[in-house]
């Protein structure tokens, strides 16, 4: 019989030792899906090592408060970071996964936020301490999005019309490819602009 762990998805793409980019995914959207899946191919297409978090979401977390919320996704980014001894120099996160942009603000590391919980005050509160090189990406029909609040941040946005929580468009798959299109270019301009 083969070895389980040989059939195991890699979650480590080497790169450069001294620019690690960590993923962090969302409640439901696993570094898997396309918005993940194609961050992961621009960063090593610029030559970064990406660290892939993939994590289990705990029993009871719909009933945790906000507070319980963000000190158990700032433990598991934290720990991604640190297992990096200094090497990450990036956090590219989407949803809930934003709840750690305190982190990213407290270790001046640079973040792309793919659907940020614009609407917490706690998340807007942390992204205005960041002085890193920051992105922000929503869609107007994204419930969680707050338009004047990414404005009012004065980081690097982008917004598309019609774009739901998954930065897709309701019954429009073609266009849904199209708005994926733009948020890779997007991430492609932000992560290479690090490079300098």
């Amino acid at each position: 019989m083969p070895d389980p762990s040989s059939f195991a998805v890699p979650t480590r793409f080497d790169g450069a030792r001294d620019r690690v980019a960590v993923i962090v995914p969302g409640v439901g959207y696993s570094p898997a899906r396309p918005l993940l899946h194609f961050a992961r191919g621009v960063l090593l297409q610029h030559g970064w090592t990406v660290q892939e978090l993939w994590w289990q979401i705990p029993d009871g977390f719909r009933q945790f408060t906000l507070d319980e919320r963000i000190a158990w996704v700032e433990r598991q980014v934290t720990g991604a970071v640190d297992a990096e001894e200094g090497a990450c120099r990036l956090v590219v996160g989407k949803s809930l996964g934003s709840l750690a942009c305190g982190v990213a603000a407290d270790r001046n590391l640079a973040a792309a936020w793919l659907t940020p919980l614009l609407t917490y005050d706690q998340v807007a509160r942390s992204l205005r301490r960041a002085k890193a090189p920051t992105l922000l990406v929503g869609g107007s029909a994204d419930a969680l999005w707050d338009a004047q609040v990414a404005e009012s941040l004065h980081h690097d946005v982008l917004e598309i019309p019609s774009a739901d929580h998954a930065l897709e468009l309701a019954e429009d798959t073609v266009g849904s490819v199209d708005v994926l299109r733009q948020v890779v270019a997007r991430l492609h301009r932000f992560i290479g602009s690090l490079d300098h």
